[in-house]
């Protein structure tokens, strides 16, 4: 059974733009391969054949496992989300207490995350002490080298 995430419209488009892309173009592409690999004679003693059998069971294997995401997959009413607490879809202002510095994160389900463009997985450290946090809060998040703490400055949308 898969577990339920949650994903903007965006992000549930994406998703299924690439298990599109996988099932319609890359299967297709394997199985060419594959075919080339076992027209060049004994399969026993053919790494060619052997690598494009491969790369066609990590491609299922990827399918696999975005089907089994977009199973689970729910979108956001962004409307009916409560802007008082630190939720997914949360874009939330924070201040960490050791160095002062500032930063802004937007909560989101871990297929997209991209810390890149400020955006961090509900599941992450962070992205798990966050969630509840209200203006005001002090979060404190477990990190590999000690706890650090947060001041939730702001949270909107």
């Amino acid at each position: 059974m898969s577990k339920v995430s949650y994903y903007t419209p965006e992000g549930l488009k994406k998703l299924r733009d690439e298990l599109q892309q996988l099932k319609d173009v890359e299967r297709v592409k394997a199985s060419k391969a594959i075919a080339e690999a076992r027209d060049k004679g004994d399969l026993s003693e053919n790494a060619e054949y052997d690598a494009a059998k491969e790369a066609q069971g990590m491609l299922e294997m990827r399918i696999s496992k975005l089907e089994d995401a977009l199973a689970g997959a729910r979108v956001i009413d962004e409307s009916q989300l409560d802007t008082s607490k630190a939720l997914v879809l949360s874009k939330v202002k924070i201040k960490n207490q050791t160095n002062g510095m500032e930063m802004t994160y937007t909560l989101v389900a871990d297929g997209e995350a991209d810390l890149a463009s400020g955006k961090i997985s509900v599941n992450s450290p962070i992205g798990k002490g966050l969630l509840g946090k209200s203006v005001g809060d002090v979060a404190e998040i477990q990190v590999p080298n000690g706890v650090m703490k947060f001041d939730v400055i702001e949270i909107s949308r």
